[in-house]
């Protein structure tokens, strides 16, 4: 749609006096004239028809732009200034409006094709044409340039904003802005909310598919439960099985134990019968021992003499032979010197047998018979007399000495018979006594393991009969532990799950702190009871948001919900203390 200015109809305006009509534009300078005169005139008749203020009409009031007001002879009461445009429809039509605003007194009226209008239906159909009266998008007044350069950028911004219209717009600007943030936080909120429901709705189809899954574990876990029991049952009855075997081999050991303790009974029986006949044995032999030692006690006062006897006969005979020692030698000395006195002798006979034949030999010589002479003779009587003395006087002694070695190497012999026949005595004794004595321990030792053989051989018959007894208990406790070990691994691998889980939140929340100034801890952390008994309410109350992370801002929660995105990391919910709404609390419930 376009707008065609065809003319201007004046009336009583200012130094326009009676009603003049300016035609098109070609027209207007005739009407200014050629030096510009009437032209200030004109440009507020038209500011005055195109709804400006009358401070822009550089009148004080709107009853002085009536001809002749400003002299005190205004020619009328009332003047207007009336725009007809031509105006060209989408379709090719044409329509002609009158624009109309008249000075009626003291008071102004606006008219459309003679109709009536208020001002601001009048400048609503002004801008449809493209007039805005506000903006000066139609006319430029005296000055308007000059002010326009001498303006900085924020007031040219202004006028721009004016011009445009947008500053009329400023307060549905601000408006709509303050509706468009509250639209976008209603937004934001309405997104968390979707969010959250979205992160709810993913909560609980996991929490549904959780449950499924556990639905189907548990019947997994039902139908393994089964099968376990099943399995149980199978190995317990092949267990049973191969225990009715080994109990039947058992007894089948026991029988043969059993045989064998009766032959073992049997053979005990006949070494108890040997062992009593060894007994009574030896029990004759300890009778003879004791009697024996009953003799030998008799017989002691008498060992003992004959021992002091023995003694006193060893000491004569030690003596006897140290006197047969010193009489040997002696012997020996005297038999030494006997030796060189008849090797003397023997050679005295010789040099007298040779003294003889030499003085035979001589004598025959001489056919004389030599005769000794008187001294040399009775020399000799006297050394024959005093060697005789001497021999006998050794001979004396020599048969004393041979009498008394004689008389006591007969009673030597005679005391080391009776030795001799004492110790042979005694060794018999002594070996009888060793044998009886062997004897006795082996027959002792025989009877202890005879008795630990029947001892093992009842210990073996009663722990067979205990495993008989037991090995079904057994059974019953071995699956019993088998159980509890089971659920205590359970427990284990679940307490080892919660363990990595909190950890590694944990790390997640230390990872924030790291990295991102403004957050706190989880909500679990941070909301500390007075008391344990408050625990089950305050975990109650929290629901979802116990594992929550406390952050200052909306900022700190976005940038950590990035961290999370380029971590990978597990989905987390943060509350922002600038964006909770807090809801004061019920003092009656205190």
């Amino acid at each position: 749609m376009s707008a065609f200015l065809k003319f201007i109809e004046v009336e009583n305006f200012k130094s326009y006096r009676g009603r003049t009509v300016i035609g098109p534009l070609k027209q207007f300078s005739a009407v200014i004239g050629p030096n510009g005169s009437g032209k200030s005139n004109f440009m507020d008749a038209i500011s005055f028809v195109m709804g400006e203020k009358t401070n822009s009409l550089r009148v004080r009031k709107l009853p002085e732009l009536i001809h002749g007001a400003s002299i005190g002879r205004p020619v009328s009461n009332r003047a207007s200034v009336t725009a007809k445009f031509v105006i060209t429809k989408a379709d090719g039509e044409q329509e002609e409006k009158n624009f109309q605003r008249s000075v009626i007194g003291s008071s102004s009226e606006y008219r459309i094709n003679d109709s009536v209008v208020p001002p601001a239906t009048y400048l609503h159909e002004l801008e449809k044409i493209g007039i805005n009266v506000k903006a000066k998008n139609f006319l430029v007044f005296q000055g308007a340039v000059e002010s326009i350069a001498m303006k900085n950028a924020k007031e040219r911004t202004a006028l721009f904003e004016e011009i445009s219209g947008s500053g009329l717009l400023k307060d549905d600007y601000n408006r709509l802005r303050h509706e468009m943030q509250a639209a976008e936080e209603e937004t934001q909120f309405t997104y968390q909310k979707k969010k959250g429901i979205a992160a709810e709705r993913k909560e609980a189809k996991l929490e549904k598919q959780e449950a499924d899954r556990y639905a189907r574990l548990k019947q997994e876990y039902a139908e393994q439960q089964v099968n376990y029991q099943l399995f149980r049952l199978y190995y317990n009855e092949k267990e049973s099985r191969r225990l009715q075997d080994d109990l039947i081999s058992k007894q089948q050991e026991l029988g043969a134990i059993e045989r064998r303790k009766e032959e073992a009974d049997e053979v005990l029986k006949e070494k108890k019968r040997v062992v009593g006949k060894m007994t009574r044995e030896m029990a004759k032999k300890e009778q003879e021992i004791r009697d024996v030692e009953s003799e030998m006690s008799k017989k002691h006062p008498m060992f003992i003499k004959a021992k002091e006897k023995v003694a006193h006969t060893q000491k004569k005979l030690d003596g006897a032979l140290k006197m047969l020692e010193q009489a040997r030698r002696a012997d020996e000395a005297h038999q030494s010197d006997i030796k060189k006195l008849e090797d003397e002798l023997h050679e005295v006979e010789a040099m007298m047998a040779s003294f003889e034949n030499e003085m035979a030999g001589e004598s025959k010589k001489r056919g004389t018979n030599v005769h000794l002479e008187q001294n040399l003779i009775q020399e000799y009587d006297r050394l024959k007399q005093k060697a005789d003395a001497m021999a006998g006087k050794y001979l004396i002694n020599l048969d004393s000495v041979n009498r008394e070695q004689k008389s006591d190497q007969d009673l030597l012999d005679s005391e080391t018979n009776k030795k001799a026949q004492i110790e042979e005595n005694y060794k018999r004794n002594e070996s009888e006594k060793n044998e009886v004595l062997k004897r006795q321990e082996k027959l002792i030792d025989h009877i202890k393991s005879s008795k630990l053989a029947l001892e093992e051989q009842n210990r073996l018959k009663t722990e067979l009969s205990q495993d008989v007894g037991s090995s079904k208990e057994r059974i019953l406790e071995l699956q019993s532990e088998l159980e509890s070990v089971r659920e205590q691994l359970g427990d284990a691998k679940i307490d080892k799950h919660e363990d990595a889980r909190r950890k590694k939140k944990q790390e997640v929340v230390e990872l924030f702190n790291q990295e991102v100034p403004g957050v706190y801890d989880r909500m679990i952390n941070m909301c500390q009871p007075t008391h344990k008994r408050y625990n089950v309410a305050v975990t109650k109350v929290l629901g979802k948001y116990m594992e929550a992370i406390i952050v200052d801002t909306e900022k700190t929660a976005r940038r950590c919900i990035q961290i999370l995105k380029e971590k990978m990391l597990d989905v987390e919910t943060f509350l922002p203390l600038d964006y909770l709404q807090k809801k004061p609390l019920k003092e009656r419930l205190r």
